[in-house]
């Protein structure tokens, strides 16, 4: 007889695999809720205090702990098996394990001493000792394969093949689990780990980093990070960097918008009634930057769009849905990748650099617009003042944007001081500027940005403020009569 220990924190599909395993001639080893679960369904098994002869005490802390249910674990076939009859230890072929929820509990807010009795003991010393042994013994943690699980009975056992990979993925995830729990624990009383321990799943090789002499891989199977085309070439690192970039600025909006990024910068976006009208006035803001660019949309893209869609050169197209004509119109851009838009991840940023990383968390914030001029600038500028901070938020430093209250009409991104990214933004400007409102990232240490927008016809502008020269940069918006808000928000983006 084979023998399979079943114990489960999550009993979901537990039953089922049970009965497949007793159906193929398996004895059972369990104990606790696991036990309780297969009792009530009516599946004999044996209890883990029965067959060790030791009581599960200390509440339950300790009751897996044991030689006979480690030496059945560990046992290497043909070399343990004299010891393994001396001390009556029979041979466990297969582990069914999950763990304490101590993500779940943590993230529920439970105080410390209470946390703490979800860290599990007998859980992850048995997976971990059953994927050692993965020549042997197969271990399975994820209910999603219970289904292999099974069939693998069925067909008589685990190839070696198929019990390397589940060890492979136990180890995955007790080094996730050991991780949170000492984040948690180096963290108390402080805003960041002492220790910073980070996993991510779905590994994928990409053909190349940057450019084609750097090599690259994408990791993380939620958000952007998870999407793969629907259709169209394989995501490239810049597809991935690019995607991201949009879609951070695309969730500003609720209503009907389009932005298209070039190189992590958005070089149009526009609001509007229709997706179609918003997407064609978005690419007129800098249709040469727009060529080859990554569109986000937040709504479901029809035939219309695809057909403008198709009628120039794009990367990548993301919206929460297509229509199935608009996917096949796009089809005929075989090399176009289609993405849906995934739902939002919260977490910190992390970015690497010699040594080491550094890491950023976005706490919720409220900017506190407040006008500082004698002027109080109009709805329509207070608008436009909106949009433009918006993109501004996602635009590289310095930034100066330039807007009305449908879309960004100049951009000026990425420059060492933020005069030249307004020159930059008015040259590069199709839309006359008159009556535009602007916004900076970060505050105007001298009048001359303010001075080179409203030269341009800008009669707004919004900026954090700070700077000691705050009352200079007052005096010359009174003198040229344009209304300035200051929000007491920085937006670097390096």
């Amino acid at each position: 007889m084979k023998w399979a220990l079943l114990s489960v924190w999550d009993k979901a599909g537990i039953v089922d695999l049970a009965k497949v395993l007793v159906e193929h001639d398996y004895g059972l080893l369990s104990s606790g809720g696991t036990g309780a679960a297969l009792a009530e369904a009516g599946i004999p098994y044996t209890d883990v205090s029965t067959y060790t002869g030791s009581p599960e005490m200390m509440h339950g802390r300790v009751k897996t702990l044991h030689p006979k249910i480690h030496g059945g674990i560990l046992g290497r076939r043909g070399i343990d098996d004299a010891v393994m009859q001396e001390h009556g230890i029979e041979p466990i072929d297969l582990v069914v394990v999950n763990l304490y929820p101590f993500e779940a509990m943590r993230d529920a807010g439970l105080g410390t001493d209470e946390i703490i009795e979800y860290i599990d003991i007998g859980g992850p010393a048995m997976v971990r000792a059953a994927a050692k042994n993965h020549k042997y013994v197969a271990i399975v943690m994820d209910s999603a394969d219970y289904d292999k699980a099974a069939e693998a009975v069925r067909r008589g056992g685990f190839s070696p093949e198929e019990r390397l990979a589940l060890a492979a993925k136990a180890f995955s995830r007790t080094a996730a689990y050991d991780g949170a729990i000492a984040n948690y624990l180096t963290g108390i009383d402080r805003p960041f780990p002492d220790v910073l321990t980070l996993q991510y799943r779905g590994g994928r090789t990409l053909r190349y980093g940057e450019n084609p002499h750097q090599a690259a891989a994408v990791y993380g199977d939620a958000g952007i990070a998870g999407e793969q085309p629907l259709q169209g070439k394989q995501m490239s690192y810049n597809n991935y960097l690019d995607v991201d970039a949009a879609v951070g600025l695309l969730r500003e909006f609720e209503e009907c918008a389009v932005v298209i990024v070039k190189h992590n910068n958005p070089c149009g976006v526009a609001t509007g009634e229709t997706l179609l009208e918003t997407y064609i006035a978005a690419r007129e803001i800098d249709p040469v930057s727009a060529y080859g660019s990554i569109v986000a949309m937040n709504r479901e893209v029809g035939a219309d769009v695809a057909r403008e869609l198709t009628g120039t050169f794009v990367e990548v197209i993301v919206a929460p849905s297509f229509t199935p004509e608009a996917l096949e119109i796009m089809k005929a851009k075989e090399n176009m990748r289609v993405l849906r838009l995934p739902e939002p991840v919260v977490q910190d940023a992390v970015r690497s650099i010699d040594g080491g990383v550094l890491v950023q968390r976005t706490e919720p914030f409220r900017e506190d617009w407040r006008v500082v001029t004698e002027r109080e600038p109009t709805a329509h500028e207070m608008e436009a003042m909106q949009l433009a901070l918006k993109v501004c938020r996602h635009t590289k430093s310095n930034a100066i944007i330039f807007a009305n209250e449908k879309a960004v009409i100049g951009i000026g991104a990425g420059q060492m001081n933020r005069v030249e990214s307004a020159e930059i933004a008015v040259r590069k400007s199709r839309t006359p500027l008159a009556g535009s409102a602007v916004a900076s990232d970060a505050f105007l240490p001298f009048p001359d940005t303010l001075e080179v927008a409203a030269a341009a016809g800008a009669t707004a502008l919004v900026q954090p403020g700070g700077s000691i020269r705050d009352q200079e940069v007052i005096d010359a918006a009174n003198r040229l009569n344009v209304a300035m808000v200051f929000t007491g928000v920085r937006h670097f983006r390096h």
